[in-house]
């Protein structure tokens, strides 16, 4: 007998420390938390899917279209022109319905696939904090800080809107309208409401970066900047 084999009379076998069995039972769970997890924090601090549910921005962006939205995109970066995705629940006065833990759990699996909450609108930047918005122009456009302005990103022949309005953006808030001007819930439809349709820095999950479906217009998504349009609103006589 060797002497690795030979042990005294009586002597127990040298024990293992068994693993624990949930652990190797649930081992290959690993690596899909691992990669839900940054999925979750690439969504939650990079760029986020969503879905398009409505023609409220046509044409720029259709029913069904698929957007990535930058989340890296500060309310101060914002111009005038930028497509942003926000929650609207604050300045459109939305009612926030309750939900259950199942139901956030499913919530949360299918906003990994672009589906927002029913609080979450796409809309175009089009007053920025302190400027002067007001519908219409003498000539019929839209006018900012006394600046009638060219809108290439409304279809042909469709009028910048047909609700008259004369507002001035506060401090930290933003008008935001849609391109669809005739079937688009969005600041002017408000502005009865507390805040007056106007959108909260903070609300703002960030602007609109590429468009990845369907493929045949894989790309990025016009902003339509307005850069001929001054910072401050221009005076008028008697005012």
């Amino acid at each position: 007998m060797s002497a690795e084999t030979a042990r005294e009379p009586g002597a127990s076998a040298p024990s293992r420390t068994p693993q624990p069995t949930g652990i190797r039972r649930h081992r290959w769970l690993l690596g899909p938390a691992s990669l839900l997890l940054l999925v979750l924090l690439v969504r939650a601090f990079l760029v986020t899917p969503f879905g398009i549910p409505s023609a409220s921005m046509e044409d720029t962006l259709l029913v069904g279209d698929r957007i990535l939205v930058s989340r890296l995109t500060t309310p101060e970066d914002l111009q005038r022109g930028d497509i942003v995705v926000f929650d609207a629940s604050q300045a459109f006065n939305l009612r926030v319905p309750e939900r259950g833990v199942v139901q956030t759990l499913v919530e949360a699996g299918q906003s990994l696939f672009g589906k927002g909450q029913p609080t979450d609108y796409v809309k175009r930047v089009i007053g920025l904090p302190g400027d002067r918005v007001k519908c219409c122009a003498a000539d019929g456009r839209l006018e900012i800080n006394g600046v009638a302005v060219d809108e290439p990103y409304v279809a042909p022949g469709a009028v910048p809107s047909t609700m008259t309005f004369d507002v001035t953006v506060p401090d930290d808030r933003f008008w935001v309208m849609g391109d669809n001007r005739g079937a688009s819930s969005d600041s002017r439809a408000h502005l009865g409401e507390p805040g007056s349709g106007m959108v909260p820095g903070e609300d703002i999950i960030g602007k609109v970066w590429v468009r990845y479906w369907p493929l045949g217009r894989l790309g990025d998504v016009d902003q339509g900047q307005l850069s001929s349009v001054p910072a401050v609103p221009v005076p008028r006589n008697g005012e």
